[in-house]
């Protein structure tokens, strides 16, 4: 992979919200760990912008991204867990759909079975973000709305797992008899798990 893929401007936007997770453990102030929190807000909308607009996306990127929302969100949230502004039960409602992630896609790569499929951002997964920064922001800001922010999350966050697996599962179903007769058919470049 040529390093021009790894550090082009949207991928490198996505890697800033690693920088940012040390940031926040950093400092001690809540009005600037909000600033951090709208930091990584602007820079998850804009690195996909920018890969859109100027046609630079890569599949290093497709990868970058996710994983850098979600240790900058893991971060953020056990800080916040550990100075008391929310509790640990919110904590595991808040990355119910990460530690799903993780599970989904260890089977994808463990299954030898399935099929590689493109793999996108759907509505729920992205809705579970936005409700992971809102959380966020409200535990710094406005703690009252934390519980019923993070219960909100942990149930878009099943939606969005089943969402997920039921997209997975239909693009993916019928095992080695549909690979080999899938193998006689062209396969369009895409980012894939598997």
């Amino acid at each position: 992979m040529p390093r021009s893929d790894v550090l082009n401007p949207p991928n490198l936007i996505s890697l800033s919200r690693l920088v940012m997770a040390g940031v926040f453990l950093g400092i001690r102030d809540a009005d600037w760990r909000l600033a951090v929190v709208f930091s990584a807000m602007v820079s998850d909308v804009l690195d996909g912008v920018i890969a859109r607009i100027s046609r630079n996306t890569t599949k290093i990127g497709a990868l970058i991204d996710p994983i850098a929302d979600r240790i900058f969100m893991l971060v953020a949230f056990i800080a916040v867990t550990v100075d008391g502004l929310i509790s640990p039960w919110q904590l595991g409602l808040l990355m119910v759909r990460d530690v799903m992630t993780v599970v989904g896609w260890f089977v994808a790569r463990n299954v030898s079975w399935l099929r590689q499929v493109t793999f996108q951002a759907r509505w729920p997964g992205k809705g579970v973000t936005v409700l992971q920064f809102v959380t966020l922001l409200a535990a710094l800001q406005a703690p009252r709305l934390v519980a019923g922010l993070a219960l909100a999350c942990g149930i878009l966050a099943v939606v969005a797992t089943t969402d997920y697996t039921l997209m997975l599962w239909v693009n993916r179903r019928g095992g080695p008899r549909d690979q080999r007769r899938d193998a006689a058919l062209p396969s369009p470049s895409h980012d894939a798990i598997g």
